[in-house]
């Protein structure tokens, strides 16, 4: 990992196409946290915008993914990167989150959700806000398989949905869709 110091060394001699390309290795969010000084990286709040999918099957149970860092069921998405669309962010996640496989014309928006629900902790002491565009996936390919963010993926009925939600106010958005 990149330390402050580096960091700062590397952007005073980057321009801006160069310093896009670093956010991308290390993901937004941490860049922002490395050109903070360290007494104030955990305290400030950011926000960040990103996207999320509820990926249903033929059964019209949803895909929820059982995070490793907080041990709560949430949707399959996350930060949006430096130049991404909001649809390249969700087939991004998807695929890294899942294995699974989207088309841009298979996403459809359910709602954008931002505000006081969105407020989220890490373990970490990181506190962020979220703006996030919601995303209904129907059609997908692939074998389902997750990676090191995941303990495990299993696909819920919404009458039977896990009492510790990462996302519960996410999946309540989409309960609203569905009674419609």
């Amino acid at each position: 990992m990149i330390s402050h110091e580096e960091l700062v060394k590397k952007m005073v001699n980057s321009d801006v196409a160069e310093i896009i390309e670093l956010s991308k290795e290390i993901g937004y969010p941490l860049y922002i946290r490395l050109c903070m000084p360290a007494e104030i990286r955990h305290k400030f709040v950011l926000l960040q915008d990103g996207a999320a999918a509820i990926i249903v099957n033929e059964k019209g149970e949803i895909l929820l993914q059982k995070r490793a860092d907080r041990d709560k069921w949430g949707l399959p998405g996350g930060c949006q990167e430096l130049e991404e669309t909001f649809e390249d962010t969700i087939i991004r996640e998807i695929k890294e989150e899942t294995n699974l496989d989207v088309d841009k014309k298979d996403l459809e928006i359910i709602d954008i959700v931002s505000g006081k629900s969105r407020r989220n902790s890490y373990p970490n002491g990181d506190i962020v806000i979220n703006n996030t565009v919601l995303f209904l996936v129907k059609k997908y390919n692939g074998n389902l398989k997750w990676d090191k963010e995941s303990k495990n993926m299993k696909f819920f009925s919404l009458d039977n949905l896990p009492i510790n939600q990462h996302d519960p106010d996410l999946v309540e958005r989409y309960k609203v869709k569905v009674k419609k």
